[in-house]
């Protein structure tokens, strides 16, 4: 059964301690009063009176100790015999009856720093993940009453939340993959937001953000993706140098029949074409080597 929270008011803590002054200068005038006339009388009625005067003592100081503060984003939880009465969240000095338990609940945004977690992700790959999630209680009757030790409960669904996460997407993009964990930072993070939002919504709390704070291969096949994805990076290299060295080539013999510098035939062009991109493919500097013949000699 879910608790719903009640907002109220607790009276102003300086006019309930300058009421209270007041009285208390009266009862001592009253003690004083009643105390005199018993050691000079010494009748039944100055007793009684001196007992009443004790008995109401005794009350003044227990409301005493229903004074409280709060500071700003601060909330307090009252309860009487263990039944809700309402919360408190206005800043200041407050009096309330004594006989209320105060809980008092932070509605400050708190930081999460998730540990370490080992899991593996959607190809199941063993990667090292954590997070960071910002959050802070926007039910202070939920978060008192419908769970045990609302920051706990926030840390474990949290890591839960992530656990599912890492296990839904790929580390990286390969073929055939849309989003990634590396790759997608923003698409991932709104969807962990989002879980972790729905798992810690029983607890009165709001997320503000949850991002992906580490994010590793684990150590025992850390040096093998790293050598695919050099490889990887090396085709990727490759690709763009050959299809830059075709558009330079073909720009070439375009220019050279643009201007008709020199008449090639289609064996000339193979060859033209072959040095070219050796020249501009190769990893080498080129070495010039002159030719004091023909293609055909």
């Amino acid at each position: 059964m879910e608790t719903r929270e009640i907002r109220t008011n607790a009276f102003n803590g300086w006019v309930t301690l300058s009421v209270l002054f007041l009285a208390g200068l009266a009862l001592g005038w009253w003690a004083y009063s009643a105390i005199r006339s018993e050691v000079e009388f010494h009748t039944a009625r100055h007793v009684v009176s001196i007992v009443a005067c004790g008995v109401v003592t005794a009350i003044w100081f227990v409301l005493l100790l229903g004074f409280f503060t709060l500071q700003p984003n601060m909330a307090a939880v009252l309860i009487l015999f263990g039944k809700y009465k309402g919360s408190v969240q206005d800043s200041g000095f407050h009096w309330a009856n004594p006989l209320l338990i105060k809980k008092k609940v932070s509605l400050r945004a708190h930081n999460l720093a998730g540990e370490t977690l080992k899991v593996n992700d959607l190809r199941g790959n063993p990667i090292e993940i954590s997070l960071v999630v910002v959050w802070r209680v926007i039910d202070t009757a939920r978060a008192v009453f419908d769970v045990e030790e609302y920051d706990d409960y926030v840390r474990v669904q949290s890591e839960a939340a992530l656990r599912h996460l890492a296990m839904a997407y790929p580390y990286d993009t390969f073929e055939g993959d849309t989003l990634s964990l590396r790759g997608s930072v923003d698409e991932v993070s709104g969807t962990l937001q989002k879980e972790v939002q729905e798992r810690v919504t029983r607890a009165g709390v709001d997320v503000e953000e949850a991002r992906i704070s580490h994010l590793a291969y684990a150590p025992e096949i850390a040096g093998a993706m790293l050598q695919r994805q050099q490889a990887e990076a090396i085709v990727a290299a490759r690709v763009r140098i050959v299809e830059g060295a075709v558009s330079m080539v073909e720009m070439a013999l375009d220019r050279l029949e643009e201007h008709k510098t020199v008449s090639l035939d289609e064996e000339r062009k193979a060859a033209m074409v072959s040095n070219l991109l050796v020249v501009l493919c190769g990893r080498g500097e080129a070495q010039p080597v002159v030719n004091t013949g023909t293609l055909y000699t």
